[in-house]
């Protein structure tokens, strides 16, 4: 029986071993790596049960993007409209639209339109959108170009490096207040220009955006 398999078989059990442990090593990097909303999520842009054009109201209309979004100065979270606030122009405009059907239906009922979420951070993330529009960060440095298109898209990754990466540089994109809903505006001194005003902003309101785990996962 000693002779029946080769001795090279007493080496097997420990080359499993090592396979299997490359192997589970090699599939948590590639989950840890791929599966962020950097994967994941840019570019998602779910059907909407209401065909609500960005480009049209805020672009072409030049709508300000707080008639709809109305808290996002004062509140932690961005505030979806209402189906009173459409009704506030669509009540006299495109009256009898069938693509508007949720929204009569919804101000009717005062059941909410299902509208369905791009932009989602994990529960154990927080973020609060007035402290960051109060402090000049634009629409545009998260949302991107949302003036431009005509269906909402996850624009940008938001993962925890790209939020860092935003923390540890405020200045790169911190601008007046009153430009935070002007998504076309880029600094006339370039980019120049705006580390040097960046870099006034982060002093005179003393800017310390936190890096440290606790400023985002309470």
């Amino acid at each position: 029986m000693s002779n029946l398999f080769p001795k090279s078989v007493n080496k097997l059990p420990l080359q499993i071993l090592i396979f299997i442990a490359l192997t589970t090593g090699i599939v948590l990097a590639g989950v840890t790596y791929y599966a962020t909303p950097k994967y994941t999520r840019v570019g998602y842009a779910p059907e909407q049960p209401v065909p609500f054009s960005h480009a049209l109201h805020a672009g072409q209309l030049g709508l300000d993007c707080r008639y709809c979004h109305s808290n996002v100065e004062t509140s932690g979270h961005a505030n979806i409209p209402t189906a009173q606030t459409c009704m506030n122009c669509h009540s006299i405009i495109k009256t009898d639209s069938p693509l508007l059907a949720p929204v009569r239906e919804s101000y009717a009922s005062g059941n909410p339109v299902p509208w369905v979420n791009v932009h989602e951070v994990p529960d154990y993330v927080y973020f609060n959108h007035s402290v960051h529009v109060a402090r000049g960060v634009s629409c545009v440095e998260c949302h991107g170009k949302i003036n431009e298109m005509e269906v909402v898209k996850h624009d940008q990754p938001l993962s925890m490096s790209w939020c860092l990466d935003c923390h540890r540089n405020p200045e790169a994109v911190l601008r007046d207040p009153k430009l935070v809903t002007n998504l076309d505006w880029k600094h006339p001194g370039g980019a120049e220009g705006q580390a040097a005003d960046g870099k006034k902003f982060v002093h005179d309101w003393n800017v310390q955006p936190p890096q440290s785990c606790s400023g985002c996962h309470r």
